[in-house]
Order: structure tokens, then sequence, then C-alpha cells
């Protein structure tokens, strides 16, 4: 059995390293090799790193931002942005990036999930919801390209056809959750748990290492990612890269297995 992983999530825009709110409002945090040296030093279990114009301008991945990244990194590390064919992302895990994540283009060519994981494996393939919940009802909606395109599926479904087209982990955003640090939607990630087998991700809403705590002891996920947990502290929200530390991990973690 695998303990959780605590996981930063790192947005790129520009080359540098931004913070957004509700997928808008980006307030630039620093630069994305220095952080990477941080969470290196504190012993981070694993980064994402999402370059989130790369899909909305449409272009390439940046790949020598992600050699550079990736050749400074000491922990396992999850790209996703702008990945539209099995060719980019067989490079991508070339350049040392463990595993790459899939987010618009599984709404125009689902196939492609079982092409890469039949050439790398399914435990290098995650694909990225982005939700939001609708304003009448508990029912969260798939969104595309920086939230602006609602995706016409039901979302519970069509992430259970990902994870028969041979996705080996599901990564949840939560539009409505992002940089408001008030807690997780565990409501609806306990439902994404519930539908699945494969390991689930989340992220969205952590404004304290409480909040991870639930988020882990509730659902017993293998993922829990935060953003603006680990780059701003403080009510005043000033920019400052942290992580737990070993005695926070086993409180957040509760030293169980899962």
């Amino acid at each position: 059995m695998l303990n959780a992983r605590i996981i930063p999530v790192l947005l790129v825009r520009n080359k540098g390293l931004v913070k957004t709110l509700k997928f808008k409002d980006d307030k630039y945090v620093g630069d994305p090799i220095n952080a990477v040296k941080i969470f290196n030093e504190m012993e981070s279990d694993e980064l994402i790193l999402l370059d989130i114009d790369a899909s909305s301008e449409q272009r390439e991945p940046d790949y020598k931002l992600i050699e550079n990244i990736a050749s400074e990194c000491r922990m396992p590390l999850c790209y996703g942005g702008g990945i539209k064919s099995v060719q980019q992302a067989e490079r991508i895990l070339q350049l040392g990036v463990e595993k790459v994540s899939l987010s618009s283009i599984v709404f125009e060519r689902p196939e492609i999930v079982t092409e890469l994981s039949e050439k790398v494996g399914r435990q290098s393939v995650v694909v990225c919801l982005d939700v939001k919940k609708r304003l009448i009802g508990s029912k969260v909606d798939c969104y595309t390209l920086n939230g602006k395109i609602k995706q016409k599926v039901d979302s519970l479904e069509f992430a259970k056809k990902m994870e028969e087209y041979g996705a080996g982990e599901l990564f949840l955003n939560f539009i409505d959750h992002d940089g408001v640090m008030k807690g997780y939607d565990l409501n609806t990630i306990g439902k994404f748990k519930e539908a699945l087998s494969i390991p689930i991700t989340a992220v969205g809403g952590a404004g304290s290492h409480e909040d991870v705590r639930q988020l882990v002891e509730q659902e017993r996920l293998i993922g829990a990612a935060a953003g603006s947990l680990f780059v701003f502290k403080g009510k005043y929200r000033a920019v400052l890269i942290n992580y737990p530390t070993r005695a926070e991990k086993q409180f957040i973690l509760n030293t169980k297995q899962i």
C-alpha cells in the first residue's frame, strides 16, 4: 500500500511561475526553476507542472523549459499543457518527466489515452479534468482552455471512460476552488473516488495543512495537491515557497497507509 503524496502544483505562463484565482487574475510568484530547487530541499513528494496557455494558444509544449525543470527536479514530475499527440508526450517523457497530463485533447480524441498508455505504460498517463459545480444541484461539468469551454459530457461517466481507455491516474482540478483556500470539495471528490478504481489526485481549495489532512483522511486519495498553499504565506498572501516539514507530514498523513 502507498502513502498519500502531498504535491505542489506549479502554473507556468510566459516562462514565469504564476498563481491564479478561479483560473483568472494570475499573479506572478517567481521563477519556476528556483521554486523547483526549493521544493527539492524541502523533499516534496512530487511536482505537477502545468503550462496554462499552451493549449489555448495552440502551441506545442515548451520543451526547453520542460527539460530545464526536469533536469533540476529531484522528485517525480508530471507535466501538462499543449500535448496533442503521442509523439509530443513521448518526447516529454524522454526529457526526464515521469508522467504526462492530458486535458483538452481527451475530449477531441479520447483514443489518445489508449495509444499512449500502450506505448509508455498507463502509470505515466494522467487525465486532467477541470471541473466546475453547476449553480443548481451537485453535479460538476468539465471545462477546457482555462475554463472557457464547457464540454458536453457527464463528468463522472467521462472519468470512467478515461479509466477504460487506459488512464493510470485522474487529476481533478476544481475551478471554483482554485486559489480560494477555503477547503477542498470533499463531497464531489468522494463521488469520483467511489466511481473509479484508478488513483485520484485533487487540487483546488487547500488553505491549510488541516485541509490536506481532511482530504487524505476522508477520501484516502493517492494525491493531495495544492497551489496557493505552497506559494503564499499569511492572510496577505505574501509570496513564500513552502512545504510541510516531516513532522507536519506525519500530522497530515496521520502515519496511516492507504
